[in-house]
């Protein structure tokens, strides 16, 4: 298997597009020219100082620090989670509630497919376990805070009419149904959509990747066939855990509606 090696004067030449969106920022007033630079300056240091860790994890291929790495990449997307909620449930809930989602549903799913189709030796192999962490994570991150966000949003948008269910009879869960079915559809919704289009409108990054570096195209197909199904269970589980514990938060025992829970938006 062959693969062209880059060079860090094919990356400078790479970022020269950067620097024509920088360009078209200043000459349309779109004041983004800083923003990007700031990310493009992160996303270089970051991904260098991922590349050293990785490079000194898969000559140690140690479980400890396979371990630490992961739980390290969990509470980043736990706090991703967070930050991205418009209205956020108070105290460590706000935190505590996407991050046990999270943990459960990536815990769940990279097990079964280290144990089962990818069968490294041994099955904590860093060279395996974090790269479809890390796509099983972002993925998940995505599902739970979208689902999350438009649970809380929708209670307080339908407030009266969930709480007029409620008067009528309804228990906490029947009158809720509408608005945690929603929430559930929109956090699955993304990644439903990224499997519609995939390999018809877009060539994904891993299965490119593989693709570039010489692998066959039929396995690269395989393995991206794979991660996408990991995607999917990994977000569904951790959507429907979030949303449901959610929503279970923001009612109590007595069937009411418990939106005092929340915090108020920042402005």
């Amino acid at each position: 298997m062959s693969y062209i090696a880059l060079t860090y004067l094919d990356l400078a030449l790479a970022a020269v597009l950067v620097v024509i969106n920088g360009i078209l920022s200043l000459a349309l007033r779109l004041n983004l020219e800083k923003q990007l630079t700031i990310a493009t300056v992160r996303m270089v240091a970051q991904l260098l100082l991922v590349g050293l860790v990785l490079k000194t994890l898969f000559a140690l291929v140690s479980p400890l620090w396979t371990t630490l790495v992961a739980a390290v990449m969990v509470g980043f997307a736990a706090r991703e989670v967070m930050a991205r909620q418009h209205r956020r449930l108070s105290g460590f809930w706000a935190y505590g509630l996407g991050g046990a989602s999270i943990l459960v549903a990536s815990t769940i799913v990279m097990i079964f497919a280290l144990t089962t189709q990818i069968a490294a030796e041994p099955w904590y192999h860093p060279r395996y376990a974090l790269p479809l962490l890390g796509m099983v994570l972002g993925n998940t991150m995505t599902g739970i805070s979208l689902g999350l966000d438009t649970l809380t949003s929708n209670l307080v948008r339908d407030r009266a009419a969930v709480e007029a269910r409620l008067m009528l009879g309804a228990d906490r869960r029947t009158a809720m149904q509408t608005t945690v079915r929603g929430a559930l559809r929109t956090g699955m919704m993304p990644t439903i959509n990224a499997m519609s289009a995939t390999g018809l409108v877009a060539l994904p990054g891993m299965m490119t990747g593989q693709i570039l570096a010489g692998a066959d195209p039929v396995e690269a197909v395989k393995y991206q066939i794979l991660v996408m199904c990991l995607i999917a269970g990994g977000t569904s589980l951790g959507t429907v855990g979030a949303v449901l514990a959610g929503a279970a938060r923001l009612t109590d025992g007595r069937h009411r509606l418990r939106l005092d829970r929340l915090r108020q938006p920042e402005s």
